[in-house]
């Protein structure tokens, strides 16, 4: 017989199976932990279809959802169909690997979406027992140069081979590691001539840049960019093959084309991807300890001395070598902040810093220097940046490759990687900071400052640095911890993505009023008490009065939440939470806890406990010491009293909002004009009858729920602390009482309706600014140590804005990256383009203007999934904008620029403004 879906047989009762699905499991997860455990540069990786990779991973009993996906314990829960042979079909380029050419990946596969990588030892394994493929080994490379980071070459280097003998043309694909030589030889081989004859041109843009002669030098060294052309010229004795080159070399009917470029590229790509590094030396200060020259030029500089003089500078795009619009985004921002401009378009030689350790010996610096300079240069070339991008992937692996990155985390580590670069201080000085021990803050600034600049000091630190006042609060002991740190950018939450809106249900524990629903917006990283504060403002607690909150599981009391200091962060926006109304004077009495049942009409099910539970338990206090039973039904006939249906021959003006059904309930509202607590007009009566009889059956239980007797109104309870009852609610009883309330208990969030209502809302950078600079416990898995108690706290934490820069740069943290979640916020923010005021947020008034106007834009489009940057930037001689979308430069109107889009926003302060005054940031009345 055949085992369904495997293909193996069954002889004499006994599978052919190579092992079980558990063995398969294991063996896999130890070969995987001892491949980690023996790293290097050379390894091979395989890579295997997602798709084939989740069937496996089912059949083997691997749980493929996120938050199980590493846990190999688990079992299938039910018999699962062994898959068939290994299929990368999938992530194969259709038609390739025919006619004796390479097998190509489609491009811009995902990592964990598209494909997975397994070890050598774990793809022969796999291979063993299913057979398929095609194998698709990778090697591991080791990049960086102060940051080492193993990485699998996924894409390797593919060339565009043109041979100007016959002017055909073939794909080389090589690991960017491989050297000059070798490409040659490949190339040779293919062709079959002998390397004497043969010719190598770099012809990146259908331009010769340079020989690639036979050298042990990298292809990345080369900067030989993916896809790219190279071209072969056939010797012949004393005559080469040429394909239509004029007197330069240069094809005479060949037109330089910009790679294509798709309008959008995937946004946060996979773990592990391409790298390139690159070295060359700069003459750009001869006789400096850098070196003698640039090894290659950028597209378009060699236009640079043939321009018309009265063409423009600035205004020259950025090629896109393959998802680097994050890095053309970021470096137009840049190249467009005069400051900057001004002082690499001078001479920098002096203050380049070969010694520093945190730098990159000036190289990063130089590289920039050139490419702004190009840039600035008349006319509108665009230059593709392929040395810089060599230079970038050398100091910095993370942006290396051809995967999407994020436009801030390149601008932070330019910024970062500039100052070190151009550092004046070149011994760095040891200095022992000091605690505020309740000096002036003006004191205490001053000195952190003179601190920061003894060690660092930079053009960066000139323009772009400023100054922050940070104050922690221990919530336990009260100490007080305030520095004052350097800020190079300010990144701004929107306001949804540090808070958060919660529904709670209100019961009102001495049966004054029905239950409400009460929606009020809390801290992501608040406490309880956060919450009760928000609850007691939104239904009017009375000073006399508090809140229990407690969550509501199985129509039981899962928890009390009585710790003022627990966080939010362990309540789920589908759980329901609820909140009881108390007399502060009822505080230490014994707690009655009330559960409600539906009665089974047959006997033998009268005491059965747990089963057909419903509706929220509600929970008050008996004011006796020693309560009995008939104090009980008092109690619980007290609470209930809201729920009494109104029986009358008036018309009953009925409905239901948010669940909760409203009957012709008069509601009032206090001086302040929040809604008061709705009253029944049943209330009167039966909250007055507290000797009356109550038609409920009570039974005594445990706080679960799980047993249960028959209450006698004779008992007497000493000395406890919480007594729980159940009530029977019969048809009689139903008829009686409006069980709804306590049944239609929403939960905490509902996640469709608030995602639809953000988005159409819009928000100012204000509110952003004031997210920032607002008050916040610090998240759980960023405890501060507290020297007054030697623990470990969620202290509350307060940032105010001290000393601002010359230029400020903001950004909107649009991307919300959780455990398992990744998103993206689309909301529109509305920012000023002029007279930016921020003197309402800085705390020092030093005399220096506060106001700023916009000069620059990083713009990210589209989602995480597939995304694409751009910029505005102003030239301000024209007072003119300009949209930069990598090598298309295009004029724009001032309203123009605002788009949700919007993701870094460059502003320069204005010089001599007077100050408004009013606090706000904001613009003037004739301002876009």
């Amino acid at each position: 017989m055949t085992i369904p879906g495997s293909g193996f047989m069954m002889e004499n009762g006994c599978s052919c199976l190579p092992c079980t699905p558990n063995d398969e499991r294991h063996i896999v997860q130890d070969l995987k932990n001892k491949s980690e455990l023996h790293l290097k540069e050379g390894n091979l990786y395989y890579l295997i279809s997602t798709r084939w990779f989740r069937k496996w991973e089912k059949y083997v009993g691997i749980d493929t959802g996120e938050l199980d996906a590493q846990r190999l314990d688990v079992v299938p829960s039910e018999a699962t169909d062994r898959p068939g042979p290994i299929d990368n079909s999938d992530i194969i380029e259709s038609g390739s690997g025919s006619g004796g050419n390479e097998l190509q990946l489609r491009r811009m596969l995902v990592e964990g979406q598209d494909y997975v990588l397994g070890p050598q030892d774990v793809w022969e394994k796999l291979y063993e027992w299913y057979k398929g493929g095609p194998p698709l080994p990778r090697k591991m490379l080791l990049q960086g140069i102060y940051q080492n980071d193993f990485v699998v070459e996924v894409y390797p280097l593919c060339l565009k081979l043109i041979d100007s003998k016959d002017e055909s043309q073939s794909i080389i694909c090589l690991s960017k590691k491989a050297s000059v030589r070798e490409l040659l030889e490949k190339v040779c081989a293919l062709k079959g001539i002998e390397q004497e004859k043969a010719r190598l041109w770099d012809y990146f843009n259908q331009r010769k840049r340079s020989q690639l002669c036979a050298s042990e030098k990298t292809l990345e060294e080369s900067h030989l960019q993916m896809d790219q052309d190279i071209l072969l010229e056939q010797v012949d004795g004393y005559h080469s093959s040429q394909l239509g080159m004029d007197s330069t070399g240069n094809g005479l009917a060949l037109v330089s084309l910009e790679p294509t470029r798709s309008s959008l590229t995937i946004a946060g790509g996979p773990a592990m991807s391409n790298g390139h590094s690159s070295g060359y030396r700069s003459n750009l200060y001869p006789g400096s300890a850098l070196g003698s020259g640039f090894m290659d030029t950028d597209d378009g500089y060699d236009a640079y001395n043939s321009v018309r003089k009265l063409e423009k500078g600035g205004l020259a795009g950025l090629q896109n070598l393959g998802n680097t619009c994050f890095m053309n985004s970021a470096i137009q921002c840049l190249v467009h902040t005069l400051p900057l401009v001004d002082y690499f378009l001078h001479d920098y030689n002096d203050e380049i810093n070969t010694k520093n350790p945190l730098g990159m010996h000036g190289e990063l610096a130089l590289a920039f220097g050139e490419l702004l300079r190009k840039l600035w240069s008349a006319g509108r070339t665009a230059i593709a940046p392929r040395v810089f991008k060599g230079k970038l992937a050398r100091f910095a692996p993370q942006f290396s490759g051809y995967n999407q990155h994020d436009s801030q985390e390149l601008l932070a580590f330019l910024l970062d990687g500039l100052h070190e670069d151009l550092n004046r201080v070149k011994q760095k000085p040891y200095i022992e900071m000091k605690d505020s021990d309740g000096r002036p803050d003006e004191e205490v600034a001053a000195e952190c400052w003179r601190n920061h600049k003894a060690r660092n000091d930079s053009v960066i630190v000139d323009i772009c640095q400023g100054q922050y006042k940070s104050t922690l609060v221990c919530p336990a002991c009260g100490k007080i911890s305030i520095t004052f740190d350097p800020f190079m950018y300010l990144s701004l939450p929107l306001p949804s993505t540090i808070t958060r809106t919660m529904t709670v249900t209100v019961f009102s524990a001495d049966g004054s009023g029905l239950p409400m629903p009460f929606t009020v917006s809390v801290l992501k990283n608040g406490y309880v008490k956060d919450l009760i504060q928000a609850l007691g403002s939104a239904c009017c607690l009375k000073s006399d009065e508090i809140l229990l909150l407690a969550e509501v599981y199985e129509s039981k009391i899962y928890r009390y939440l009585e710790m003022p200091l627990a966080s939010l962060c362990s309540i789920k926006d589908d759980e329901h939470i609820v909140a009881f109304r108390f007399h502060k004077n009822t505080v230490g009495k014994t707690r009655l806890q009330i559960f409600h049942r539906c009665q089974e009409k047959s006997p033998s099910d009268y005491l059965k406990v747990g089963a057909n539970l419903f509706g929220s338990p509600l929970v008050t206090y008996l004011g006796e010491d020693q309560p009995t039973g008939a104090d009980i039904d008092i109690a619980v006939s007290r609470v209930l009293s809201p729920l009494k249906r109104i029986f009358s021959s008036a018309k009953v003006h009925g409905g239901k909002e948010n669940g909760f059904l409203s009957d012709g309930i008069e509601e009032q509202s206090n001086s302040s004009g929040s809604q008061s607590w709705p009253r029944n007009q049943a209330l009167e009566n039966t909250a007055s009858t507290s000797s009356g009889e109550l038609s409920f059956h009570l039974l005594l239980t445990n706080d679960k729920a799980l047993t249960s007797k028959p209450l006698q109104k004779d008992t007497i309870f000493k000395s406890v602390d919480s007594i729980s009852v159940l009530i029977d609610w019969t048809d009689k009883e139903q008829e009686l009482y409006d069980s709804s309330y306590l049944k239609d208990i929403p939960e905490v969030f509902k996640a469709g309706f608030a995602a639809k209502k953000t988005r159409q809302e819009a928000i100012s950078l204000s509110s952003c600014l004031d997210a920032f600079l607002m008050e916040e416990p610090l998240g759980p898995d960023d405890m501060w140590y507290c020297p007054g108690c030697k623990e470990h706290r969620q202290a509350i934490k307060k940032l105010d804005l001290w000393m601002l820069p010359e230029i400020i740069v903001f950004h909107l943290k649009r991307f919300t990256y959780g455990r398992y979640l990744k998103n993206k916020i689309d909301t529109f923010v509305n920012f000023p383009i002029h007279n930016l005021d921020l003197s309402k947020y800085v705390k020092n008034k030093d005399g220096q203007s506060y106001v700023y106007e916009l000069y620059a834009i990083s713009n990210h489009y589209g989602g995480l999934g597939g995304g694409h940057y751009t910029a505005y930037a102003k030239l301000v001689d024209e007072d003119k904008w300009y949209h930069f979308d990598d090598s298309h430069v295009d004029a724009v109107s001032e309203a123009e620029i605002k788009t949700s889009a919007a993701y870094l926003l460059f502003y320069k302060r204005v010089k001599n403004q007077p100050m408004t005054g009013a606090g706000e940031p904001s613009e003037s009345h004739n301002s876009s």
